[in-house]
This record gives C-alpha cells, structure tokens and sequence, in this order.
C-alpha cells in the first residue's frame, strides 16, 4: 500500500507546482499620483483566474480636487470613450462613477484621497484579450489609463 500512496502523492506535488493553486489570486498594486499617473500602465492575467488588485493614491491634493479610483472595462470599451460617457451622465468630484455607466464595467475601486487604498477582487473574463481600464474622476481619464491583458 506504502509503494501505491507515494507515487500518488509525488504525482500530486508535481500538478501543483505545474498548475499552480488556482484559488489563488494574482496580486496587482497600482499607484495613482496627483500628476494624473497611474505607475502601472499594463499587466497580464489568466483567463477566468482570480484577480486582487489594489489601488493606493500616492498624491498629496484633498479628493474634492485630485481624488482617483480605477475601472476595469469590459473588452472593446475604450477607457476614452468611456470617460467621455461617465461625465456626460453626470461623473462629478463625488461621484465619478454614475449608475447609468457601470453595465460597461467589470470590477471598480471607491473614489481615494490622499494616502487612501481600496482593494478589490474579481475574476478574470474567459475570453483572452486586451481590457482597458481608467480613472474616471472628472478630466483624469484622458491620462490615467492602462490595459489589463487576459490571455
């Protein structure tokens, strides 16, 4: 019985360092500044694998003036296009994010201030390919943008 079980076990070690734990999430700190700059501009995922990803603003200007948060798009939504859609339904210093925009997001952080953080976890889309995300704070979109690649 010994002669079966080890085998089995050192079978099993080895699919796991192959494989990976996939209820592990795959961990992303980006930072945002009062220059309008996110410091990560791309990165890489699994599809269909778990993602914790963390904003932290660096910056040092009050939220009422230069607050930040960050939306991952859904796939062929252009961070552009959609900062111009969040601030014609009504994006404001407070509300960056109207209700009426959100059908176009996967996962969204809470609006930061300085030396503030918010952590958000969610799965990775299936279909492999290129998904834009941004702050939508009113006027930042433009430059504090990036791409999440699934593949």
């Amino acid at each position: 019985m010994k002669k079966l079980l080890i085998p089995f076990l050192l079978s099993a070690v080895v699919a796991m360092i192959a494989f990976g734990d996939k209820d592990s999430a795959k961990e992303i700190v980006i930072t945002g500044n009062d220059a309008m700059q996110f410091d990560v501009k791309n990165f890489e995922v699994d599809a269909g694998s778990k993602v914790k990803l963390t904003l932290k603003n660096i910056g040092k200007v009050p939220k009422i003036a230069m607050g930040h948060n960050l939306v991952v798009l859904k796939k062929g939504i252009s961070a552009i296009a959609f900062g111009q859609k969040a601030l014609s339904a009504g994006a404001n210093a407070t509300n960056p994010l109207p209700d009426s925009v959100k059908g176009d997001v996967i996962a969204f952080t809470k609006l930061l201030g300085p030396d503030e953080s918010d952590t958000i976890t969610f799965t990775a889309p299936k279909e492999s390919g290129a998904y834009e995300y941004v702050c939508t704070f009113p006027g930042h979109f433009a430059m504090m943008r990036g791409t999440m690649k699934v593949k």
